[in-house]
């Protein structure tokens, strides 16, 4: 019994592929288009698509070539009696068939067919009729292996496929399902071209989506979870308009349905990336500011730092490879709670909040520097480990003061992986997507992964080095001189050519804040300065630096952090060769003195009528950021006077002698600050005490006098003495 019922399978076979022989054979040799015809249709009948081996699936083609299917695709008259599509449902078949061979799938005769397809996707259609549907599903078998080939994608986006299946999607046509998995495997590959090409029917299907995500109460609100983070872009920006609004709205309740549910970890994990998804793109936009919201929003940082606390103190790190997507998801979510905390303008979260919420997160860091600690030389690549590092230089930004020792204990781990990554930097090419998504939002594509490690962590750095037992730890790894490699990539990258690897702001910001650590070095541990060569490195390219960024007047806090560091540096090195009037010093000091004496001007009081000393108009946007930076430097230049007796006479060329005293001499003296007088008088107090022709100048613009008028009693002394 056993060897007759496997015998008839192989009978059916054989007489199958006698079937396609011979009709192969007559396709070879025929020599009317009926003959030819009548073959075709043997052919389909005897086989399918997916049953045929490539082999025989490339002797159809050779027998049939393009040319044929072509003609049946562009007929539109069938025979008497036969199905309208008739012709065309043929001409589909054979070209699904040959699309099953990936070197068909890319001709160009398969990608010219593009908008055949779409038309076909796009234009109304009856479920009930078999023929067209038949017609559908070769389609999308053919749009489905042109996706699989290099390059496909660029030809379906350019060529407008992603509205028509956006179109089958929403009006809910035959194959619909299959539309949505290739919309999601386009916005995959292309996303910026997609959103660019297609918006208003991007925006549709995400319409649809995120109503069905609202309303629906059994497992297909869980799977969506996993379909809308494709469809949730920044471009264009949901909160723009209505339609986005709505969007955001039904996904806020739907998410609220769910995570304010008990679920089981596959039902919360795919929910939580979603609202990840949606923080990347909207921030806490989509979280409305109400009471409701507020509560929202404390419950998802929440779940976020337990999910982190579950997965990184008590999975075994081997475990936690399969747990990073949602890991770095809650990251995203903590990185918003982060910010929400800090917020002190319309904060979303009351006081009461943000108190919970700080303890909460703080477990949440625990559990990450304990990861952290565990990470060996062979994870140190990881994109989950940057991820991970990121996060906590979020948190080191805004909080040094607890965690205290767990974060000195992990501060050799963070430079030396910050050192590995911007050693190997240079060698690294762009990361694959899936990188580029671990990394966490923000993160600029290309080459800043993985060598800018250094970017995140150095706010925090900020804060560490003005402590005395991290600022121990820091010297003692070589902090200093990797920061002084890292400014100076940072240098080049901002000097270069405007088309930088990262964003022109994220570059100067990074610069602005090496700045920040290297005058906290500079004011604790000047020892530090003298003796490491690292300085004198630095030092060297301060000096180039600043009279070559001045003049960019939309970088003057930069211009203020570059200037105050080389100025404090300056005070230390004093005795370094390149400080005795070189060249470079030189320029760096007129430089300087540009800056500093730019900053005020006189402006008319329209209240007194009388000529006030104000900040000037070029200064005023950015006061807030650089004015501490100003008074620091007009302290440090002073300090410089005595040190450089070249110096006195790079002021007297600038003339701002001149224009300083003329300006107190024609300003009411109670529109001067003290503060504003303070640090003046400590400039002309060294400039008239290190040099005779600075002291005469003083004098013949009445100095005395103002010195008397403004109460600059060590200034009006050092006047009057011989």
């Amino acid at each position: 019994m056993t060897s007759h019922s496997g015998a008839a399978p192989e009978a059916s076979e054989s007489t199958r592929n006698a079937t396609l022989e011979r009709c192969l054979s007559v396709l070879r040799d025929a020599k009317h288009d009926s003959e030819q015809f009548a073959a075709l249709l043997l052919v389909t009948k005897a086989v399918r698509a997916g049953d045929i081996d490539s082999r025989t699936r490339r002797r159809i083609f050779d027998a049939v070539g393009f040319t044929f299917p072509n003609r049946l695709l562009a007929s539109r008259e069938p025979p008497t009696g036969c199905p309208e599509h008739m012709f065309r449902a043929l001409g589909l078949t054979l070209l699904a068939c040959f699309c099953t061979d990936l070197e068909l799938a890319s001709h160009s005769q398969i990608l010219n067919k593009i908008p055949t397809f779409n038309n076909i996707l796009a234009s109304p259609s009856d479920p009930d009729d078999m023929s067209t549907s038949s017609m559908i599903d070769d389609v999308y078998q053919c749009l489905g292996a042109v996706m699989g080939t290099p390059r496909g994608p660029k030809e379906l986006v350019s060529q407008g496929t992603v509205s028509a299946l956006c179109q089958a999607y929403v009006n809910r046509s035959y194959g619909c399902d299959r539309a949505l998995e290739l919309l999601m495997g386009l916005l995959a590959t292309a996303e910026t071209k997609c959103w660019q090409r297609a918006t208003p029917d991007l925006m549709a299907v995400l319409s649809r989506l995120s109503e069905e995500f609202h309303q629906a109460e059994d497992m297909t609100k869980f799977q969506l979870c996993d379909v809308l983070p494709r469809f949730v872009s920044p471009l264009p920006p949901l909160t723009r308009d209505q339609q986005g609004s709505e969007c955001l709205c039904n996904l806020y309740r739907g998410l609220v349905s769910i995570l304010s549910s008990k679920l089981s970890q596959s039902q919360r994990d795919p929910a939580l990336k979603l609202a990840a998804c949606l923080t990347q793109a909207c921030g806490s936009e989509w979280i409305p500011a109400d009471r409701a919201g507020s509560k929202f929003l404390a419950l998802l940082v929440n779940l976020a730092c337990v999910e982190i606390r579950l997965s990184l103190e008590e999975l075994d790190p081997a475990d936690v490879d399969g747990k990073q997507e949602v890991v770095t998801g809650c990251y995203t979510l903590i990185e918003l709670g982060i910010l929400e905390c800090m917020k002190e303008e319309k904060p979303r979260l009351r006081e009461v909040q943000k108190i919970q919420l700080v303890r909460i997160m703080e477990e949440a860091f625990g559990a990450v520097i304990h990861y952290l600690r565990q990470v060996g030389e062979q994870k140190l690549k990881d994109p989950f480990i940057f991820a991970s590092v990121r996060i906590l230089g979020a948190w080191l930004a805004e909080e040094t003061s607890s965690l205290k020792q767990e974060i000195c204990d992990l501060l050799p781990f963070l430079i030396h992986y910050a050192k590995t990554l911007f050693q190997e930097g240079d060698k690294a090419r762009s990361p694959p997507q899936h990188v580029v998504e671990l990394s966490g939002p923000g993160s600029p594509q290309g080459s800043v992964w993985p060598r800018d490690a250094l970017r995140f962590l150095l706010p925090g750095l900020c804060h560490l080095t003005a402590e005395d037992r991290p600022r121990e730890i820091l010297i003692s790894e070589g902090a200093p001189a990797l920061l002084c490699q890292y400014f100076l990539h940072q240098w080049e990258l901002l000097a270069s050519d405007p088309e930088t690897s990262a964003p022109p702001d994220s570059i100067e910001i990074s610069l602005q804040t090496t700045c920040g650590v290297f005058l906290n070095l500079v004011v604790t541990a000047p020892d530090l300065v003298r003796r490491d060569s690292c300085f004198s490195s630095l030092m060297d390219a301060l000096l180039k630096s600043l009279p070559a960024l001045l003049p960019q007047r939309d970088r003057l806090v930069l211009a203020a952090n570059v200037t105050t560091l080389g100025l404090m540096m300056a005070r230390i090195l004093g005795s370094s060769p390149a400080l005795q009037g070189t060249p470079p010093a030189k320029d760096f000091f007129e430089a300087a003195l540009c800056f500093l004496s730019q900053a005020h001007a006189a402006w008319m009081d329209p209240a007194s009528q009388c000529l006030a000393v104000a900040v000037s108009p070029a200064y005023k946007a950015a006061w807030a950021d650089l004015s501490e930076l100003w008074f620091l430097g007009m302290q440090a230049f002073a300090s410089c006077v005595p040190l450089f007796p070249w110096l006195p006479q790079t002021v007297l060329r600038s003339h701002w002698l001149d224009d300083l005293l003329q300006l107190l001499g024609q300003a009411a003296p109670a529109s001067v600050d003290f503060e504003l007088l303070t640090a003046l008088q400590a400039v002309l107090l060294e400039l008239a005490r290190a040099s005779q022709q600075c002291r005469e100048v003083i004098v013949l613009q009445q100095g005395k006098e103002l010195a008397s008028r403004y109460g600059l009693a060590a200034l009006e002394q050092c006047l009057c003495e011989r």
